[in-house]
């Protein structure tokens, strides 16, 4: 009889399989087996708040051949993800295949390596209860969150909406910036800038008024900076005091989920969700030449700062060997993790840090490869020496006023060599400045009073809002991406067209006011991140997990009944979105409504006007019939199709996505089906295998209510 390995993921299995051998048959249950039914609130709030959980509708067959193969085997593994949703999918297993929850069958891997693996094999441990407890009450704190608000919402604005724990602080926080930007008044204000060189030399560099030797002054108005311009653009320009010193640069530390979701934000565009089906396959094993199937990242959900002293001794060796003895410190860089992370892992890091980019480049997709370098080029440079940069501050003097200037070289470059992190704000720019000395008469070239107004806080991006979450402790590193998601498919809020940035929609401020003032507990950042507290003291074993849910639930079913009774009848209207399509029957703009198989275009003027439009997406490509424009569509019955924007008389319409590129033939639109792009031309023919894009990552589990 075999030993039974189970894990989440069938690519994850393929991986463990290799280094397990033949006494091992290593499954996957495809993330959780069992969850609260989808049907009713599944929650006993009057018996402990007790879970009725049942098996996934879908998961039938995958249970009855989990039950089969673990009858058949000698012993059962439970080798899902090291984190509390893993350990919850591995008590369920246990549940339903009949373990014993006290045996010591419970297996992790934080690298999906040969050493991971066997290091982790070697180690079983019992399941971690409190840590079961812990992904239960976030569980059930979500369901209940949103059973009981998303009908309330249903009845007060509209049906499909929904609110949560975690994603309507999410939308808040937004809202609230949103609101800071329309109250912010610009204020004015001046500055003088001089453009010197040193005499008989042509390179100008720059120079900011600064106020006098005893004060800085600031300058609100044209009429201030005039006068201050008039005195000083005749003046002679004279070095007063040059101050250098040496500025250490050291590296940020190795990648935490967080961290990693910011960064592939900032400089390769990624959402957080592309983010993590990206690292979930680099940590589930990719094919790698000579080493085989192998996970190239340790576990991608940590919010620990701690690095293994072997693979710190590998990083070593590998920037010895590549930048030499200077690049690495005399004395080793460890970083410290906040006091609220959960050390169970390791940073994200490379798992063979001698692995670069660009050994792995031929067999990764597009965005593995772009993540991984960027994870390994961070762990790689966090070890490295820093950045030394000689800087030169320059007091110069015209007539009263005092002018500042400062730049600097760099000395030694250390880990910049390899890798700078990412700004979410433009930094200034500052330059070399050439050799001066005190007293030293320089020639002025330029001088500019310049206007400007202050301006409103940014909008978020991605990256500042997980940095703002985080910084707030609302939600835990592996909820970012799935809270982020939620709302931008909720519409509360969009993103920008042609931006980065996030802004809250008509429905999103709506559900804020209506959720501020009814349920501010609900919505309160302090009262969240205590309980992300409470749900961490539960893990820790320090709390009941049954108990915090009773001191929550108290408070807000009495807060769910006074709302109900005071927005009894009421019914808030959202505003239509006014749309620059004309209606072609009665001119108005016409509108954005939601309908059964999604938006389309309605008349304002209804019922006097009844026009409607379908809401169309211009397509890449063009018609290969008559050249016109491709549109996506949608069939009667909500299935998309594809069309020609002359509609029945070209005629010309596919199941089919088209495509950017182009026939080599014909040089007609090609069009994308079963894994192949081919060419629509009857007599052309021509087709090819389109390029795998990797394995689809398992998806994250939305528990937002």
């Amino acid at each position: 009889m075999s030993k039974l390995v189970i894990v989440e993921s069938p690519a994850k299995a393929k991986t463990i399989k290799k280094y397990l051998g033949s006494g091992y048959e290593v499954v996957a249950s495809n993330g959780h087996v069992r969850d609260l039914p989808k049907s009713k609130i599944g929650i006993d709030v009057d018996h402990g708040f007790k879970p009725q959980y049942v098996n996934i509708d879908s998961k039938g067959d995958l249970i009855k051949k989990l039950k089969q193969k673990a009858s058949e085997s000698e012993s059962v593994y439970l080798a899902t993800d090291p984190d509390r949703e893993g350990e919850a999918i591995s008590w369920h297993l246990a549940q339903m295949l009949a373990l014993n929850v006290d045996s010591e069958n419970r297996v992790t891997f934080n690298e999906i390596t040969k050493t991971g693996v066997t290091e982790g094999m070697a180690a079983p441990r019992k399941i971690d209860i409190d840590l079961v407890d812990a992904q239960q009450a976030r569980r059930v704190l979500d369901r209940l969150v949103g059973y009981k608000l998303s009908p309330f919402l249903w009845k007060k604005v509209r049906r499909g909406l929904s609110a949560g724990r975690v994603q309507s602080v999410a939308v808040k926080i937004i809202v609230d910036r949103e609101r800071e930007i329309r109250a912010f008044v610009p204020e004015e204000y001046w500055t003088i800038d001089a453009k010197l060189c040193k005499k008989g030399d042509t390179k100008a560099f720059d120079s900011k008024f600064y106020g006098t030797a005893t004060e800085k002054i600031d300058i609100h108005n044209e009429k201030e900076a005039n006068e201050i311009f008039d005195a000083v653009k005749d003046a002679e320009f004279t070095v007063a005091s040059i101050k250098k010193g040496v500025r250490t640069r050291k590296p940020a530390p190795p990648f935490i989920t967080s961290t990693m979701q910011q960064e592939a934000s900032r400089k390769l565009g990624f959402t957080a969700q592309r983010t993590m089906r990206a690292a979930q396959t680099l940590y589930e094993g990719v094919d790698v030449n000579e080493l085989g199937t192998t996970g190239l990242i340790t576990y991608m959900r940590t919010d620990s700062f701690r690095i293994s002293e072997e693979a710190r001794s590998a990083a070593e060796d590998y920037i010895l060997s590549a930048y030499g003895e200077k690049y690495l410190p005399k004395k080793r860089t460890y970083y410290k993790s906040k006091s609220s992370a959960q050390d169970a892992h390791e940073a994200i890091r490379p798992t063979i840090p001698s692995l670069t980019p660009d050994k792995v480049k031929g067999v990764l997709t597009a965005d593995q490869h772009k993540l991984y370098k960027l994870i390994w080029e961070r762990f790689i440079a966090s070890l490295m020496s820093p950045c030394l940069q000689d800087t030169v501050n320059v007091d110069i003097y015209a007539g009263k006023y005092l002018f500042k200037s400062s730049g600097y070289l760099v000395k030694f470059d250390g880990f910049t060599v390899l890798y700078e992190e990412g700004k979410d704000e433009e930094e200034s720019d500052q330059k070399s400045l050439p050799k001066l000395i005190e007293n030293e008469l320089l020639k002025l070239k330029k001088i500019t009073p310049n206007q400007h107004f202050t301006q409103p806080p940014m909008r978020y991006t991605e990256a500042t809002l997980i940095k703002e979450l985080e910084e707030k402790k609302i939600g835990r590193p592996s909820t970012y991406a799935p809270i982020i998601s939620t709302v931008l498919q909720r519409e509360y809020v969009i993103r920008e067209k042609g931006k980065k940035t996030i802004m809250p929609t008509q429905l999103g401020e709506i559900i804020t006011e209506l959720m501020e003032d009814n349920f501010s507990n609900i919505i309160d950042m302090q009262f969240t991140a205590k309980m992300e507290d409470e749900l961490d003291r539960i893990e820790a074993g320090d709390v009941e997990w049954v108990s915090v849910l009773e001191n929550f639930y108290g408070r807000f079913s009495t807060t769910l009944s006074k709302a109900e009774k005071k927005l009894d009848g009421t019914k808030i209207k959202v505003p239509d979105v006014e749309s620059d399509v004309v209606c072609d029957k009665c001119g108005k703009k016409m509108v954005v409504k939601s309908g059964r198989f999604g938006k389309f275009l309605a008349c304002p003027g209804y019922p006097q006007c009844k026009n409607t439009k379908p809401i169309v997406t211009e397509m890449p490509g063009s018609c290969p019939k008559c050249g016109a424009k491709i549109l996506q569509l949608k069939s009667k019955s909500g299935h998309k199709f594809f069309g020609c924007e002359t509609g029945k008389s070209c005629g010309f319409m596919t199941w089919d996505e088209p495509t950017a590129e182009n026939c080599p033939n014909c040089g007609k639109t090609l069009f994308k089906k079963s894994g192949k792009l081919y060419c629509a031309i009857e007599n052309c023919g021509f087709e090819k295998e389109k390029q795998r894009r990797g394995r689809k990552a398992k998806s994250e589990e939305n528990n937002e209510g």
